[in-house]
């Protein structure tokens, strides 16, 4: 008879982001990932960026093969309490034509405009900097 799954807390998974000690979470499953990091192809960086959240859809857009997805079972270390974990918050902006929009998960509408402000402003004054020492 087997025995059910370990319950972890998300909180208690987030502590687990080390190189040394490194813990994810996917499908609501939780893999221990500590013995795959040196063989991981993306490299180790990679699985740290999917530690602190859920990151299934990181997983899931890379497009893994089914090879991939077979070899998690040797990590699977338990489930995770799906109400511990922190909600995404998804925003939807679009352009003053309306023609266009896309969705932004877990950004502030507010952050996403400076950001395109400051990509336009900062090539400007780099040219304003080049024609006025040239000057």
């Amino acid at each position: 008879m087997a025995s059910e799954p370990k319950t972890f807390t998300f909180e208690e998974v987030s502590k687990h982001a080390k190189i040394s000690d490194c813990w994810v979470i996917i499908f609501g499953k939780v893999y221990n990932v500590t013995p795959f990091m040196e063989e991981h192809p993306g490299g180790s960086e990679v699985l740290l960026a999917a530690t602190g959240k859920d990151a299934t859809g990181d997983f899931e857009d890379t497009g893994h093969s089914l090879e991939a997805k077979d070899m998690m079972d040797k990590y699977y270390i338990g489930e995770v309490d799906q109400l511990t974990v922190p909600l995404t918050r998804a925003y939807t902006l679009s352009t003053p034509d309306k023609a266009r929009s896309h969705s932004i998960i877990g950004s502030d509408p507010t952050q996403e405009l400076m950001i395109k402000i400051l990509k336009f402003l900062v090539p400007l004054l780099i040219l304003g900097l080049v024609f006025t020492l040239r000057a």
